[in-house]
């Protein structure tokens, strides 16, 4: 891309060798997303026996510039943040344990899989998420990431970033977060599932497979 620079450039790089790693075999870069007019850094789409596959999506962001956009009481914000995260965490932990139907099963480890809490219905959950996306408005300007979880481009959304740039609680709500580590990725959050209509997901691998000619 024009103007794009060289250690962005390996993020998407990284980004794309990750997924392939993790079993994506339809990866491009630049692709339009479906419902928006957003491009993603990288897209990927993961086949699945007798079934339509998986679908990601991951934004590659170089330094902390380009996340955060104010510095409303950053420190107290920040510790309130860093405070809710637990307790998302601890939350989401007993949901797996006492819910075990909201486990994706898409990995070999039950702490690695993603989780399906989408219509799920928690009232001291559906607070903790409320007040974490409160937080991190004021923290980072996510729009972008906001409308992507909220147009559903994608059962599963990946930040990619440089080490020591973001904080994983400041981690938008329901995105992955991998983290470079030298010349490899490291994935620190894990994704929650999204559920995306059959249409919207052919859509997208169109769109893969439409960029992977031109890369």
């Amino acid at each position: 891309m024009p103007g794009e620079t060289a250690a962005h450039r390996q993020l998407k790089h990284l980004a794309a060798e990750w997924a392939r790693h993790e079993g994506f075999t339809g990866i491009a870069s630049e692709v339009r997303l479906p419902k928006s007019a957003y491009r993603a850094d990288v897209a990927a789409y993961k086949p699945a026996r007798n079934q339509l596959g998986t679908t990601a999506v991951f934004e590659c962001k170089q330094s902390r510039s380009d996340l955060l956009k104010d510095s409303y009481r950053r420190d107290a914000t920040s510790m309130r943040l860093r405070q809710l995260d637990v307790r998302r965490q601890k939350l989401e932990e007993l949901l797996k344990l006492h819910y075990p139907s909201l486990r994706s099963g898409d990995t070999l480890f039950a702490e690695f899989d993603a989780i399906h809490l989408a219509g799920f219905q928690h009232e001291t959950y559906r607070r903790v998420l409320r007040e974490i996306e409160i937080l991190q408005r004021r923290l980072a300007g996510k729009t972008k990431f906001d409308k992507l979880t909220r147009y559903r481009c994608a059962n599963l959304n990946y930040l990619v970033v440089e080490p020591d740039i973001l904080a994983p609680e400041e981690t938008p709500v329901g995105w992955g977060l991998l983290v470079r580590r030298d010349s490899v990725l490291t994935l620190v959050r894990v994704p929650q599932w999204q559920e995306v209509a059959t249409g919207e997901r052919l859509r997208l691998l169109e769109n893969i497979a439409a960029r992977a000619r031109i890369d």
